[in-house]
């Protein structure tokens, strides 16, 4: 089978579904992801917090970690809005690739780029017949998520744990915080099917043959 994972910043992905991406690669699927932006960012006072060399870095080893194939976009972070030009880019890679299942942004998602991103996922993957959304941040939304498709990642968990752990930067800023929430998430998760560590994710659309 043929994967795509779309991802508006380096780290989206892997905290998002690089349990599943890991789990595909374990199966022999051809895994791709795609990354909209340079991921680089600075604050309000315009100093640098994480420089695009060093994000596209660490997104360059957080993913040799999953065994992905990674495509980079060069939309700018916080800028990336609902275009032609994204959606010619992602429905590219569904082209070529001869994509059949994709992984992407929740639409609910309240950061501005994810919800973007979301948004082109649904309209490029479109004739794309299995679709699911995932949550990669603990941000607080108007609408609820809802989980319904899940994936043991028990086998998988220290991978996606060692591909999250490959953006020291951004854990460095979070003082950890992150890996320790979506370990969190991944053993509620996985309580709730009977297992020791799953991701959740919410279905757009998936046919079954």
């Amino acid at each position: 089978m043929n994967i795509l994972a779309i991802g508006a910043h380096f780290d989206d992905i892997e905290l998002g579904c690089g349990g599943a991406l890991a789990k595909h690669v374990r199966d022999g699927d051809n895994v791709f992801a795609y990354v909209a932006t340079v991921s680089g960012y600075s604050g309000y006072n315009k100093e640098v917090i994480r420089s695009n060399d060093i994000a596209l870095r660490e997104g360059k080893e957080a993913m040799e970690v999953l065994g992905v194939q990674l495509f980079c976009g060069q939309e700018r972070t916080f800028e990336v809005e609902f275009t032609e030009e994204l959606n010619v880019e992602i429905l590219k890679i569904v082209q070529e690739k001869q994509i059949e299942k994709v992984y992407t942004h929740w639409i609910g998602d309240i950061h501005h780029d994810h919800q973007a991103v979301a948004r082109a996922s649904l309209h490029s993957c479109r004739h794309v017949p299995r679709m699911l959304m995932y949550r990669s941040n603990w941000y607080q939304s108007t609408v609820d998520f809802r989980g319904n498709f899940y994936v043991d990642i028990t086998p998988d968990w220290t991978v996606k744990e060692d591909a999250v752990k490959a953006h020291a930067s951004e854990l460095e800023r979070t003082g950890y915080k992150w890996l320790q929430f979506f370990k969190n998430e991944a053993e509620n998760a996985g309580q709730r099917i009977g297992v020791k560590y799953a991701e959740v994710f919410e279905v757009v659309k998936w046919l079954e043959v």
